[in-house]
């Protein structure tokens, strides 16, 4: 009877999210089906994408819209539907002026503006001096974690129901299925469900609504390892001060992710601090504490962006930091904490990192061009207020310069750039400036490299030959069969043999493509996809004709060496026998 009971409550409170927010539901909805129907679908246009992105946009802004007017108590339904409209409008905007494409800016800044709208869903019921928005965001937080859990729960049900079915029952459930279950699951009922448990106006919170398991998590889990950490961070600190060496990159962010979960559990512990005298103290000079490592966060990326001039990534690493050491200093010294100020002054944050004068992109762009006409001026490389070439141009200074061009080829726009003539593209690089472009150099620390097929390219073309093998999920050394032809990979040495009938045909190493296939695309090693076309390659001898689609090729170069090695292929073989 319980469990019955219980199920009742979840679908009294589905149907009470249904009545408080459906136009919130109905854009998580739409959602969803758009996302069935690009699925469905196999056209190359993303127009698709970004009508979901924009739908997944709408989810926050009607939250804000309704919170807002139940703030204010507000009834009247001509208001309300004014509100909407408005918010429609917004999203229609929004569409043709910043989601033209899926590029760097574009992405970021809705990434900016969902982060913003989705703040301004905590703040909108508390603001500005209205008391326990801790404890009401401590609610929001908790039945969005139970939330979690119910969808994995319910999803794996589904999930479980549907394998039956196909396995014992003989119906055939295609893989898609369970990816639609997914969508269904987590845009319908996780979003309804989370709707059910946001706190009403009038409710009133008090300590009781502090969730015990939260309470042991933050106290002594969570503070004791941070507390740990700060000590580690302060001897590492002390290191690099006697050996007076920096490290590059790491330091900004062993600190500022650090700083930022900082800031999270000083919020959450704000309505306990008194409690005890741990919780007090950990309140009371953590946030001094923390100051001068993040002044030596500002000295790291400082070096670096002295090096390097400043880049999207560089902006948010310091703006962030910024606004955490001011939320520090604010925690240390205000009389009166209202920690409201926490999600209003990252909204405003964020805004301004992504929009105007000063965001990421325009300081950015600014940087990287007085970076460019620096090293120019340096190699008298301009006149007349154009470029001049010279062979007579150091190697770093090349990479320079071509890193920088790269730079804004792949994040804004060859245009953007001071000097260069009108519609340059990097293969002018030898007219222009004399010299050939240079590829940057994108591997990671360790050397990493990972190239992937465009997936806009779902068909796969088998014209012309007799069997397809599928090498996707082999593991060590496997063999597939397709009598009287099997096809042999050994994931270690990455060499391919087919045999017909008993008899060796063809063997490949395919690390000797992996190779030319660095050389030729390094250039888009940070690239998500690679065509299809230079994913493709095709062989042939007296006894078949062999054509490889490759779908991910990973590896990693040795820094000393430069030898290239790769950690894992994922291919079809196409095979016609003559």
């Amino acid at each position: 009877m319980k469990l019955v009971k219980y199920m009742r409550s979840i679908f009294a409170g589905i149907y009470g999210s249904l009545k408080r927010f459906p136009i919130t539901i109905l854009f998580s909805a739409s959602v969803a089906a758009v996302l069935i129907v690009i699925s469905e679908t196999t056209s190359r246009e993303n127009t698709l994408g970004r009508v979901a992105m924009i739908l997944g946009l709408g989810i926050p802004i009607s939250l804000c819209i309704k919170l807002l007017f139940e703030k204010r108590d507000e009834k009247n339904i001509y208001k309300l539907a004014a509100g909407y409209i408005s918010g429609s409008l917004f999203l229609i905007l929004y569409y043709f002026l910043f989601l033209k494409n899926m590029t760097m800016v574009p992405a970021t800044r809705y990434i900016a503006v969902s982060l913003v709208l989705y703040l301004a869903f905590l703040f909108i019921p508390y603001f500005i001096k209205r008391e326990q928005f801790e404890l009401y965001v401590i609610v929001v937080f908790t039945g969005f974690f139970i939330t979690i859990i119910y969808s994995i729960v319910l999803q794996g049900g589904l999930s479980a129901i549907l394998f039956t079915i196909d396995k014992l029952l003989g119906i055939k459930v295609l893989g898609k299925v369970y990816y639609y279950t997914w969508l269904l699951v987590v845009f319908l009922f996780a979003v309804s469900y989370f709707l059910s448990g946001i706190p009403p106006k009038n409710r009133e919170l008090n300590l009781k609504s502090y969730p015990k398991l939260l309470r042991i998590l933050l106290l002594y889990i969570v503070m004791p390892l941070l507390t740990v950490y700060t000590i580690i961070l302060y001897i590492y600190f002390g290191k690099i001060i006697v050996t007076m060496q920096w490290p590059v990159g790491i330091v900004s962010h062993l600190v500022l992710w650090y700083s930022v979960i900082v800031t999270i559990v000083l919020f959450f512990i704000t309505p306990i601090k008194d409690e005890n005298i741990w919780q007090n103290k950990f309140f009371k000079f953590f946030p001094k504490v923390i100051l001068p490592l993040i002044i030596m966060m500002f000295i790291s990326i400082g070096i670096r962006i002295n090096a390097y001039g400043v880049t999207e990534k560089r902006y948010f690493v310091v703006i962030l930091g910024l606004w955490v050491f001011c939320i520090m200093l604010y925690f240390s010294f205000a009389k009166k904490l209202r920690n409201i100020v926490i999600p209003i002054t990252l909204s405003i944050v964020t805004l301004i990192s992504v929009f105007g004068p000063v965001s990421s992109y325009s300081i950015s762009k600014m940087s990287q061009n007085n970076r460019f006409e620096k090293i120019l001026v340096k190699d008298n490389m301009i006149k007349d207020g154009k470029i001049q070439s010279s062979l007579d141009i150091s190697q770093e200074d090349k990479a320079q310069i071509s890193s920088i061009l790269d730079y804004f080829n792949r994040n804004h726009s060859l245009k953007d750039v001071k000097y260069l003539p009108e519609n340059f593209k990097l293969e002018d690089m030898k007219k222009v400036f004399g010299f050939e472009y240079v590829v940057p150099n994108y591997l990671g620390p360790e050397g990493f490299f990972n190239f992937m097929r465009d997936p806009s390219e779902r068909v796969v073309d088998i014209k012309g030959y007799d069997y397809l093998f599928d090498m996707r999920t082999l593991n060590g050394e496997g063999t597939v069969s397709n009598a009287p032809l099997t096809a042999n990979y050994n994931y270690e040495t990455a060499v391919v043999k087919i045999n017909y009938h008993g008899t060796e045909v063809y063997t490949k190493d395919l690390n000797s493509f992996a190779r030319n296939l660095f050389h030729k695309q390094s250039a888009a090693l940070n690239k998500n996809f690679i065509s299809p076309e230079d994913m493709t390659f095709v062989e042939e001898n007296d006894k078949v004709s062999v054509k490889f689609i490759l779908l991910n090729v990973a590896g990693s170069k040795n820094p000393s060496s430069g030898e290239l090695n790769t950690n894992g292929i994922e291919f079809y073989i196409l095979v016609k026998i003559k």
